[in-house]
This record gives C-alpha cells, structure tokens and sequence, in this order.
C-alpha cells in the first residue's frame, strides 16, 4: 500500500510538472492570457498588446501561433528562450523594430534594471513573402528605400533643416502589411484622404500626437499608445513641434502590396 501510494505521488508529481511546461496563449477576445501582455486593440486584422516585463522578471512560457510585429519603447537587454532552441540574449535600441514568424512558445527574461517594454503586434492573417525596405526589420537585405529626408538633399541644400526635422521611410512589407516610420520635429499635419485600407498608428517611446477626425473630434496619444485608424473616417495626425520629436509608425493593411512605392 505505501509502495502504491508513492508511485501515485510520483505520477502525480510528473503530471503537474508537465502542466507547468505548457505554454499558455496571449489574451483574446475574453480570454485571460499571459500577464504581462495587455490587449489593446483586437479586430479581423490584428491582436495589439502593450508589454511590460519588470527589471530581472520573466514572462510565462506563452505561445505565438500567428506572426507578429515588435516595436521596442526604451533600451532592452533581454533573453529569448524559445522553447527546445538554444536562448537568444538581444539587446534593443529604442525604436528597434522587428517581424518574426509564428508558431512557437518562449520565454523573455529581462536581464536590465528597468522594465522591459514593447508592442508586439500579432498578425492574424497569413503574411506571405516579407522584405525590408529602409531597416532591417528581417534577416536580409534592405530593398527599394526610397525615404525622404536631409540624406536625400544636396549638401548645400537650403531645405536640409527642415529635412532633418521631417523625415518619412518605409521600413517593411509583406504580402499584406506596410510599415512606415515618421520622425517630425516641427508642427505639421499629415493625412491620407484617398486611403481605403485600415492602419495601425503606434505612438513611440517619449513622443505625442494627436489624431483629428472629421466632425472636430480628437484624440491625444503619448509614448506606447495605440490607434485603430478606420478608412471610413477621414483622420489627420498633427504633431506638436517646439521642444518634441515626435516618432510613430503606420503599419497599412491591403490584400496585396507588392507594389507600394511611398
């Protein structure tokens, strides 16, 4: 009896330690999920979480069944322990953005003394083919960069300060997404009237924006704040200038755009 007893102990001990090596999914929908990822916008396109790993804390060993986008807020020293794969350690620039593709689970282990923070944009749709354009956002060369900017005016160019204070590039695409980066240094406004996909604006690390809507509505955005930009509603994002640079990312979203040229 006691020799049965143990061995159903042992069993049971096993049993429960293979239930905490499973990994467990990102929140979606009413689903609670790994707690370090927080759901902010979901919709037929994307899963959108703000994440935030305290100094020397881990993530729950979580799973990636779609590809994903990653914008990094602040400097980052982490590890990348993906499950029965050698770690990764990585360490980010502010702004570092990266694509990676689904179906795996991980652990992040944030190895610095301040919190470790991103916005990971998960991808519901499949992706395709996926190149760089300006950055290197995937392993590869970078192709067509056609970026405006004091890079592409002439040394003695008079428009160079106002080129260094407004800077747009294309970053990356697939099949289905594009990603653009704006750095603005001046008030300005920006808009796409004629545009008939959704988009995805994400509000960088220190920065401000605010988005104006027709009808005299607005809506402010600081650093690490997201926006669903719907192309039934005309939008405009206007930028405060002074003393802030302000740095946000469009990520567009259209059955095909191979052939997108900014």
């Amino acid at each position: 009896m006691k020799t049965s007893f143990s061995l159903a102990l042992l069993l049971l001990g096993f049993s429960v330690g293979a239930q905490a090596q499973e990994p467990v999914s990102l929140a979606h929908g009413s689903v609670p999920g790994e707690p370090h990822h927080h759901l902010k916008i979901e919709n037929e396109y994307v899963r959108v979480y703000y994440v935030e790993v305290p100094p020397h804390e881990n993530t729950l060993l979580h799973q990636h069944d779609h590809d994903y986008i990653y914008v990094s807020l602040g400097p980052s020293d982490v590890v990348n322990a993906i499950l029965n794969k050698p770690e990764i350690h990585l360490q980010l620039k502010d702004g570092e953005t990266h694509f990676t593709r689904g179906g795996f689970a991980h652990v992040a282990r944030n190895l610095a003394d301040t919190p470790f923070r991103n916005i990971t944009i998960e991808l519901l749709n499949p992706q395709g083919e996926a190149r760089n354009r300006c950055e290197k956002v995937i392993d590869g060369r970078l192709n067509d960069c056609q970026s405006s900017g004091a890079s592409t005016l002439p040394a003695d160019s008079p428009l160079k300060f106002i080129a260094r204070a407004i800077a747009v590039k294309p970053l990356f695409q697939t099949d289905r997404v594009y990603l653009k980066s704006f750095s603005i240094s001046l008030p300005q406004t920006y808009g796409e009237p004629d545009s008939q996909h959704p988009q995805l604006l994400v509000v960088e690390n220190k920065s401000e924006a605010k988005v104006e809507f027709a009808g005299e509505t607005s809506q402010s955005l600081q650093g690490a704040e997201v926006l669903w930009l719907d192309p039934r509603t005309k939008w405009k994002i206007v930028t405060p200038g002074g003393q802030t640079t302000s740095r946000f990312l469009l990520l567009e979203f259209k059955e095909d755009v191979a052939a997108k040229k900014l």
